[in-house]
């Protein structure tokens, strides 16, 4: 399959692409500040190495960012897509995995940051739907700074079908509602478990929340509506991330 390349911009999500073996980078664009940093950052290994370099000024870059109105820190990057790992031959014969599912979560910053956070508190694996998935966006690359390159995503043209077809292979789907009665924290978190989060302004679809076993919710301020997905999730994980290392 032909993969249309794209850019990212911003200094962990360009060095981190470098840093990654299956990542196929066909070109970066830096500054000379940059490229001294890179070389700082990566002493025993010429992460550069048979990668075509380019040096442009700031001014120069910034043509690639103007539109998305982030910084590129003097990095920016041509790369194509990693190869999609398939769900089903992941979770073949696998135990106390953690997934994330994202039911209509389109923005493509709190995705990012959401990446970010999952590979910080090692969630095994998101689950997006690949229509929804802003898969070439620098918004996201920028938010999730590098992490996008330590985490598998599983892009799905069904969420629900993906939801029923797991379930039937043990997993336990918790669907996160503020409204539920219970915390997520009285939970025993064990076996093979889904996180299933909806969008910040409508939260899950009916026809999806019909497929979570449990709703629970987040304890907060009661005068307080509601929290970002991606500071939600970060909750979420490092608690999960505890309760882990006390099972084991």
């Amino acid at each position: 399959m032909n993969k249309m390349p794209f850019f990212i911009v911003g200094q962990h999500a360009v060095i981190e692409a470098l840093r990654n073996p299956e990542r196929k980078v066909l070109r970066v664009f830096l500054t000379e500040e940059s490229k001294k940093n890179i070389h700082r950052k990566n002493q025993k290994t010429n992460i550069l190495k048979n990668v075509k370099v380019y040096f442009k000024t700031k001014k120069e870059l910034d043509k690639y960012t103007t539109k998305d109105q982030i910084s590129h820190q003097g990095y920016v990057a041509e790369i194509e897509e990693l190869d999609q790992p398939l769900l089903k031959d992941f979770v073949r014969n696998k135990n106390n995995l953690t997934l994330v599912c994202l039911d209509e979560v389109t923005d493509p910053r709190n995705i990012g940051s959401l990446i970010r956070n999952a590979a910080s508190f090692k969630i095994d694996g998101l689950i997006v739907k690949d229509r929804h998935f802003p898969k070439k966006s620098k918004l996201m690359y920028k938010a999730a700074s590098g992490c996008i390159e330590h985490i598998n995503i599983f892009q799905v043209s069904n969420i629900n079908s993906t939801l029923k077809n797991l379930k039937d292979k043990n997993f336990w789907i918790y669907g996160f509602d503020s409204s539920a009665n219970k915390n997520f924290t009285e939970i025993e978190w064990k076996g093979n478990n889904i996180l299933l989060f909806g969008s910040e302004g409508f939260g899950m679809r009916q026809h999806t929340a019909k497929y979570a076993d449990f709703f629970v919710r987040i304890k907060i301020n009661k005068n307080v509506e509601s929290l970002n997905i991606s500071n939600s999730a970060a909750i979420v994980f490092h608690h999960l991330s505890n309760s882990k290392k006390n099972l084991d």
